[in-house]
């Protein structure tokens, strides 16, 4: 498929969508740091990036946010985007061999995306719990066992119906040599009727709270019961 294109030929739907989630980076819960990272090549036309973990123990639990955009759709993604995420936590031997483990860390991605009311299609992914034993001069150490989540979902606001916006014209000068904006089919530089931020946004905060329910933090969302912390 090649590279990610420069951010310069991004139609108008995509580079709103990144603009609204580098805002949303200032609105975090403050337990949790996400930063933006260099996007993957060669897996969609445009791609945009993010990994984070805890504010104050980033081993504790960590993760990526990746949102992929192609202009033309996927059948396989509804729509324009696709969303990919993964998510890892540090947890006790007994937590770890707790056969309802991989539901209850399912179910913390879809109370955290239904809380902050993100709307998707087409969400799968897997949940895996690992353990690795130390030996030798490394039994000191300890053993560790983790739970993985690897996910992906369709953003509601880059379905089928966004498809003539999302291949807007590229990027135009603008008059008296300012930067660049990107213009729709109708010459609007924002990407069409119905577009609000906060959609892309919602997403954001719910990998953020993902994070701290996998991490075993209190949780700000009604009705997500987080795992317990991993001692010491």
């Amino acid at each position: 498929m090649g590279g990610t294109r420069s951010q310069l030929s991004a139609p108008a739907l995509f580079v709103a969508a990144t603009d609204a989630l580098r805002d949303a980076l200032a609105d975090l819960r403050s337990d949790v740091s996400i930063r933006e990272i260099p996007a993957p090549s060669r897996i969609a036309p445009f791609a945009f990036a993010l990994a984070g973990g805890l504010t104050e123990d980033d081993e504790a639990a960590s993760g990526r946010f990746v949102l992929l955009f192609d202009p033309d759709g996927q059948d396989a993604w509804e729509g324009t985007s696709r969303v990919v995420c993964y998510a890892r936590a540090s947890v006790d031997p007994e937590v770890a061999d707790d056969p309802l483990l991989p539901g209850v860390a399912w179910s913390w991605l879809r109370e955290s995306l239904q809380s902050h009311g993100a709307q998707v299609r087409a969400l799968g992914g897997t949940v895996t719990t690992t353990s690795s034993r130390r030996f030798g001069v490394l039994a000191a150490d300890g053993d560790n066992f983790d739970v993985e989540l690897r996910c992906s979902w369709s953003p509601a606001w880059a379905s089928p119906d966004w498809a003539s916006l999302a291949s807007a014209s590229p990027a135009s000068a603008v008059p008296g040599g300012s930067d660049p904006v990107l213009a729709s089919p109708g010459g609007v530089t924002d990407p069409g009727p119905g577009w609000d931020p906060l959609d892309a946004a919602a997403h954001l905060h719910s990998f953020a709270d993902l994070l701290a329910a996998m991490a075993g933090l209190p949780p700000r969302l009604s009705g997500v019961v987080p795992l317990p912390a991993r001692r010491a």
